[in-house]
């Protein structure tokens, strides 16, 4: 992509989030290194439907909730893929991917979908979908995760079902820590029987 392209690109983003409706914040949720931090967005819960959002492939192509419809969706939420907590957090679900069948798994975070390709060819990921919520942070304000002091979302895990209901919901209280894997592949499981 072009040096003009990408700029249109990010002044396109910024333009969207600066238009937003103001939306709810809630404090004492997350921490960032013992700091805590302000979440923009709803609390997500067990039992909701699951709400809708639009975030972009590695090739610009949107991608929505419906666009795994049918199936059960775990949803992994990392800051950056450039930190450790979130590579780890990539690499275990990409591993873990191929012992849940009929199971979607979903990256996404703040990070440019040219910077999410380049990361992923290099750690060899290929049975997780990473997606970019940079332009519109339209995933990270549906579901409470937007951190307003840094733009960049809450470590997170969420699982829904088939029928689009949420099955699962954690929101890692330090955003350096990492999730429950086990608890989030277990919920994954149930969900997908």
């Amino acid at each position: 992509m072009r040096a003009l392209d990408t700029h249109l690109y990010l002044k396109e983003a910024h333009m969207a989030i600066a238009t937003a409706s103001p939306t709810r914040e809630r404090t004492g949720v997350v921490t960032f290194k013992g700091n805590p931090l302000t979440l923009i967005g709803p609390e997500v819960k067990v039992g909701q439907k699951a709400p809708d959002f639009q975030v972009l492939a590695q090739d610009l192509s949107p991608v929505t909730l419906a666009s795994s419809r049918g199936t059960t969706r775990l949803v992994s939420v990392v800051p950056s893929l450039d930190t450790p907590v979130c590579d780890a957090q990539t690499r275990r679900f990409n591993q873990e991917a191929a012992k849940l069948p009929n199971v979607a798994i979903l990256t996404i975070s703040a990070d440019l979908p040219f910077a999410q390709k380049r990361w992923c060819g290099a750690a060899g990921i290929d049975k997780v979908q990473v997606l970019s919520d940079h332009k519109d942070a339209s995933f990270a304000t549906a579901y409470g995760v937007l951190i307003k002091e840094l733009r960049l979302l809450s470590r997170s895990i969420f699982v829904i079902d088939s029928s689009d209901t949420v099955r699962y919901v954690e929101y890692v209280p330090e955003v350096t820590s990492h999730p429950n894997y086990d608890a989030a592949l277990q919920a994954a499981r149930q969900a997908a029987k």
